[in-house]
Formats: C-alpha cells, structure tokens, sequence
C-alpha cells in the first residue's frame, strides 16, 4: 500500500505527516481523510486551483495531467514543475512526498 508523505504546512499539518493511501486514491482525498485540510472551493470539479499541491518526490508515478488541469494550474500561486491540483492527481502504486503551498489562490473568496 502507498504511503503519502505531506511536509510540514505551518497551518493545516505542522508536524507533518504519514499516511497509506489506497492507490486511484486522489491526493486531496487522502489529505481530508486524514485530518489534513486541504481547500478545495470548486469540491473537486477542477474548476480552481485552491488545492494546488506540489509532488517532491514520486512525481512521475502519477498520470500525467490533462489539459483542462494544466489551464487551470496557470494560475496557482507558486506554480512548479511538479504542482498537481490535488483533486486530479490520482495515487499508484508508489510513495508520495507532497508539499503544500504556504498560499493559495481562492478567486471565488477573493472576488468581494
């Protein structure tokens, strides 16, 4: 079984943390299962980038983004080569490190 390993976030997982993952599992899903409380404004639609993660190590385990999940990475904070949004990033077979973004970009709280 796969192992999620989410770096220490300051607000939402300060000491980190480790957690097994069922592998078609999406990263998002695994994080709220676990008490880690990834924002996701548009509930897992990829229609914003409010759980925008970064993969550090496993990245080329995952299936590769689509071009709806690209257009909307555009506009995350911090975007990096290996940012997925969480949401569409499924887990295989392999250990994951993620590292979630000290910001994030929450247009539909941002728009009053």
């Amino acid at each position: 079984m796969p192992k999620v390993i989410f770096l220490p976030h300051e607000e939402l997982c300060p000491d980190g943390a480790v957690v097994e993952a069922q592998t078609g599992d999406t990263i998002l899903d695994i994080a709220l299962k676990n008490g880690i409380g990834v924002e996701h404004a548009c509930e897992k639609s990829c229609a914003c980038v409010t759980c925008h993660l970064i993969v550090r190590e496993g990245f080329d385990s995952l299936e590769e983004s689509d071009e709806l999940e690209d257009d909307m990475l555009d506009k995350a904070w911090g975007l990096e080569p290996e940012s997925r949004l969480g949401c569409q990033a499924c887990i295989s077979d392999e250990d994951l490190v993620v590292e979630i973004p000290k910001y994030t970009v929450n247009l539909a709280s941002e728009q009053h």
